[in-house]
């Protein structure tokens, strides 16, 4: 599968823009501002050490796209701000929302500077009424948008109005995709809204808590906590080059700390990780991290770039001695991980005297150990945790989160990439601090 690089999808057309600073600067109330939640609200739920979930009602307060306007504060640096090129963006203005705001949020300079050369004319009132009036209309009728309408709080103020956008966002980036092929995107749209079902063979699981699940496309099908790595070209490629990847990673340890002597291994997420997890990001929410010592990792960063990176992290993770990450799941079924084993520790002895790894991964019912150049594929909808026992040795894998290739369409995960694209550049337009900023 081929996806467009994230460089060549940055922009929406012209249409859409008109659309989303119509709508954004009519009808987005104040009260949205300070929301903390995540663009695509990554907060993984830390839970006790059981077995298994005990269910319960579904709760998406921190969900992928959380459509009330009254979410609460996720605390903590979280997942950011979803997906967009933002290398080269200024941070929006914290003033009153409207179109200009929101224009700057969505065009960085170069881009507005091509525009200038291409586009001579004045969009006024009525012409951006009329626009919006028909696409609205049009792609009521869609599928994305039938979806869209079964929220209860459809038409009402207390509607999202990125909800009530993104048909028409949709129809303008995607005019030839049809209702069959958009039904599993539909499916996402209205469980994000509370009013989509889990599929069955989710809520039947005891190993995935499906009450913690934001994000979910249903019709995906069955899956395991482990996959087969074989699968996927990504595995292969990364395994067959475990030499130079280690050897650009070294090159990075030198260069660890930024201009700034900031150390660029960070604890990325929401979760408390004081328990010595950290990352060297290299790309953050599917896009390149500015200023970034890309050169050092040249083969990396290519083997990385082969394959739709999603909502989170790609890079260097290293655990430190007698130290794990609790237990809990991501809650997004759309997304897959594969780690590769770039420094293991060697085996501990255990209190029969045999040598045992050191250094595993449990995922739903199963556990893994790493192998120096070798991958492990698994899905975090499933409850996980780690631990590295060593006493004195770290562990340091590469890790990758990725769009469900081996399930989802093409189409499918371009659409996702651009809902994506497009809510980050809402909250972002909205005023929401870090969404969409670099983190180291």
């Amino acid at each position: 599968m081929t996806i467009a690089p994230r460089s060549t999808r940055r922009g929406i057309n012209l249409s859409g823009l008109v659309l989303f600073a119509s709508i954004f600067s009519a009808s987005y109330s104040t009260t949205h501002k300070k929301n903390g939640a995540n663009a695509f609200g990554y907060n993984p739920v830390l839970r006790p050490r059981s077995p298994k979930s005990s269910g319960g009602n579904r709760s998406r307060c921190n969900g992928l796209l959380y459509a009330s306007k009254k979410t609460t504060n996720s605390g903590g640096a979280g997942f950011g701000g979803g997906f967009g090129q933002s290398s080269k963006k200024k941070a929006p203005s914290r003033g009153k929302p409207g179109r200009g705001d929101l224009i700057s949020a969505l065009n960085d300079e170069d881009s507005k500077k091509k525009e200038s050369k291409s586009f001579s004319r004045t969009f006024v009132k009525s012409d951006q009424e009329k626009l919006l009036n028909d696409l609205a209309m049009k792609s009521s009728q869609t599928v994305i948008g039938k979806a869209v309408s079964k929220s209860p709080q459809y038409n009402t103020p207390d509607m999202d109005p990125f909800w009530q956008l993104l048909p028409s966002l949709i129809a303008t980036k995607f005019p030839s995709a049809t209702d069959h092929e958009l039904k599993r995107i539909a499916g996402m749209v209205e469980f994000s809204l509370g009013v989509g079902k889990l599929d069955e063979n989710v809520v039947n699981d005891p190993w995935r808590p499906h009450s913690e699940l934001h994000a979910f496309m249903p019709g995906l099908g069955e899956t395991t906590p482990f996959l087969d790595p074989s699968q996927l070209d990504l595995c292969k490629q990364l395994s067959e080059n475990y030499d130079v990847i280690v050897n650009e990673y070294e090159a990075l340890l030198e260069e660890r700390f930024d201009s700034r002597g900031r150390d660029r291994f960070q604890s990325v997420t929401s979760m408390n990780y004081e328990s010595g997890w950290k990352t060297m990001v290299l790309f953050y929410n599917g896009h390149r991290i500015k200023d970034f010592p890309y050169k050092l990792c040249p083969v990396t960063t290519r083997i990385l770039e082969s394959v739709p990176l999603a909502g989170r992290i790609a890079g260097f993770n290293r655990q430190q001695p007698q130290s794990g990450i609790p237990l809990h799941s991501d809650g997004n079924n759309m997304w897959l991980t594969c780690q590769m084993g770039v420094k293991v520790p060697p085996p501990i002895r255990n209190d029969d005297g045999d040598d045992v790894p050191s250094a595993h991964i449990r995922v739903g019912p199963e556990t893994r150990h790493w192998e120096e150049g070798q991958c492990l594929l698994y899905d975090t909808t499933y409850e996980h945790e780690t631990y590295n026992a060593h006493p004195t040795e770290e562990r340091v894998v590469l890790h990758v989160d990725f769009f469900n290739i081996l399930k989802m369409t093409k189409l499918e995960i371009e659409v996702m990439q651009h809902i994506y694209d497009m809510r980050e550049q809402f909250m972002k337009a909205e005023g929401v601090a870090k969404v969409g900023a670099q983190i180291l």
